[in-house]
């Protein structure tokens, strides 16, 4: 691994790499949704060059990206990587109708979900 300067996030003690690596595009955020394989390549190829902390979501794809983000991290020892994922937006019938929750309930159920689709123990960053 890259010797890649680390930095203190927020005030918990959560280390992260300086740099991260946005998920996003690689679902469709941006276009059409990048080959599965090659975008496993990426997030490797970004940890065995030292950036450990990933960013994903529960909306990207919508909930594909929380997919091939937990399929990357087979084979990595999840205490190398900070995993940040979202909650909150829900999307409506017409296209770019969105609503935003935070319900309690809401973000148990939200939570549950991407730690099943990320198929982790647990979230460093939610």
């Amino acid at each position: 691994m890259s010797d890649v300067k680390k930095i203190k996030l927020g005030s918990q003690g959560l280390e992260v790499s300086a740099i991260g690596l946005g998920c996003m595009g690689m679902s469709g955020g941006y276009g059409p949704a990048k080959p599965e394989a090659e975008m496993i390549g990426v997030i490797h190829h970004a940890i065995n060059s030292g950036v450990t902390h990933l960013d994903t979501s529960d909306v990207y794809g919508p909930h594909t990206n929380e997919i091939l983000v937990g399929k990357a991290l087979k084979g990595v020892k999840r205490e190398d990587v900070q995993l940040a994922t979202k909650f909150g937006i829900k999307f409506g019938g017409s296209i770019g109708q969105a609503e935003i929750h935070g319900e309690p309930e809401y973000v148990r159920a939200c939570c549950e979900a991407s730690l099943k689709r990320l198929d982790v123990d647990y979230i460093d960053l939610y």
